[in-house]
C-alpha cells in the first residue's frame, strides 16, 4: 500500500513522540527511551524542512530520480542536498538550515542500530532543540 504524505502533520507526530519518550521517566525506561527520542526528534526535523520545502514550492522528483531528491534523504545529506536544491519562497531559510553545521550535529539514521551508550545524552538535547525550533520555523508559514 502507497501512504501518502503529510510533512506537517508527521512532523508534530514525531515530535510529540520524541518528548513522551524523553519525559518517560518509569523504571528501567532511561536511557534508552532518550536515545529513541533522540532518533525520532531527527525524524521530526527533516519532516518540518521537507514542509518548508513543500510550503516554497519545491516538489519530489521523479522516481527514477530519488538517489539526488533531498525528499528522500535524512540528514546530513539531506542538508547537503538542499544546498544545491533550495528554491521558492523559504529558500533562504532552507539555505539557512542546510549550512547551519549544529544543526542536527552528529544525527545520523545509523543510530537505531547502536547501543544505547553510543548516543549521550548531551546530543539528544541538542536535537530537542533542533526539533522544536524547526517545527516552529515550519509553522511560520
Amino acid at each position: 500500500m502507497a501512504y501518502s504524505h503529510n510533512y506537517q502533520i508527521s512532523a508534530r507526530r514525531h515530535l510529540k513522540a520524541a518528548e513522551a519518550l524523553y519525559a518517560l521517566n518509569t523504571g528501567g525506561a532511561q536511557p534508552g527511551a532518550k536515545a529513541v527520542a533522540g532518533y525520532l526528534y531527527g525524524l521530526a526535523g527533516e519532516l518540518a524542512v521537507k514542509e518548508m520545502m513543500t510550503q516554497s514550492g519545491m516538489r519530489p522528483l521523479a522516481d527514477d530520480q530519488r538517489r539526488n531528491d533531498p525528499f528522500y534523504k535524512h540528514f546530513p545529506e539531506l542538508k547537503s542536498l538542499l544546498l544545491d536544491s533550495a528554491a521558492g519562497r523559504r529558500s533562504g531559510e532552507l539555505l539557512n538550515v542546510a549550512r547551519t553545521a549544529q544543526i542536527f550535529q552528529e544525527w545520523s539514521t545509523d543510530m537505531r542500530y547502536a547501543p544505547t551508550c553510543e548516543v549521550p545524552t548531551h546530543r539528544v538535547d541538542r536535537w530537542q532543540g533542533d526539533a522544536k525550533r524547526l517545527v516552529v520555523q515550519m509553522e511560520e508559514q
